[in-house]
């Protein structure tokens, strides 16, 4: 699973061949330029499922239900799911264990196929006093698995866990059955996911520890426009074989 935000991200990242495109809250990070992903609207995501969607790609997008969206009460929370879909999402993701499990239960009522979320929950930040690895007890790690067995008993299909020790992800991994996806739980999760612009060395911030870049694609951009700033400062740019012929009208 990779994130996606926009139709060239979802284009290409489906070229490559992967399983599921995550449209993520994390786009305040990587797109907007937020701190944590508490900004992030109902609105912003429709516009951003929309983009993906217009790929129409072969792999299954999830997307992200935003903070706040499934917080207030239990029939604003499967309209919102529902608006996702229309957008074109085939499923929705949420964060939170039993505290959202009426939630869960009233999507999943709706015919809606939803993945959850557990260990660090981002939109929990303030909660848990910042972006701060989780379930590093043998009670805490006891309860999130604890968490994660309801989620599926409930009837998610998959569940994100992130930002546990090691040896967490692995235990939740082998309690379930249904697929787990890490993102720094280790390496025995069913799948893993990472965010587009961090695998392609695109953000502004150091990577997390979990974070693997696989190219440094903002120095090539970063070089490409500065090319092209000076061609056209020095006249290089555009050439007559990139501009149109003159009619012959015009030349008489």
């Amino acid at each position: 699973m990779v994130t996606a935000y926009d139709e060239p991200g979802a284009r290409y990242s489906d070229a490559a061949g992967v399983d599921i495109l995550l449209v993520g809250d994390s786009m305040a990070n990587v797109v907007m330029g937020d701190d944590d992903t508490l900004h992030v609207t109902m609105q912003d995501m429709l516009h951003h499922v929309r983009a993906v969607a217009a790929a129409k790609p072969k792999a299954h997008i999830v997307a992200d239900m935003p903070w706040m969206s499934y917080h207030v009460d239990v029939a604003s929370s499967v309209r919102n799911a529902a608006e996702l879909v229309r957008a074109g999402a085939h499923s929705v993701k949420l964060e939170g264990g039993r505290v959202r499990r009426d939630v869960v239960r009233a999507i999943l009522d709706a015919e809606i196929p939803v993945m959850g979320h557990l260990g660090l929950t981002p939109q929990s930040v303030l909660a848990l006093g910042g972006f701060k690895v989780q379930a590093k007890t043998r009670e805490a790690a006891e309860w999130l698995t604890k968490d994660a067995t309801l989620l599926q008993d409930e009837g998610v299909y998959a569940i994100v866990i992130e930002g546990v020790p090691n040896l967490v992800g692995t235990r939740i991994t082998e309690a379930l059955e249904i697929p787990t996806i890490g993102i720094g739980a280790g390496p025995d999760t069913d799948g893993q996911v990472l965010v587009f612009h961090d695998l392609l060395g695109m953000t502004k911030r150091a990577p997390a520890k979990f974070v693997r870049r696989y190219a440094d694609l903002g120095a090539s951009i970063t070089e490409a426009v500065s090319q092209y700033a000076s061609d056209v400062r020095t006249g290089r740019f555009p050439d007559l074989s990139e501009s149109y012929d003159n009619p012959e009208e015009l030349t008489n």
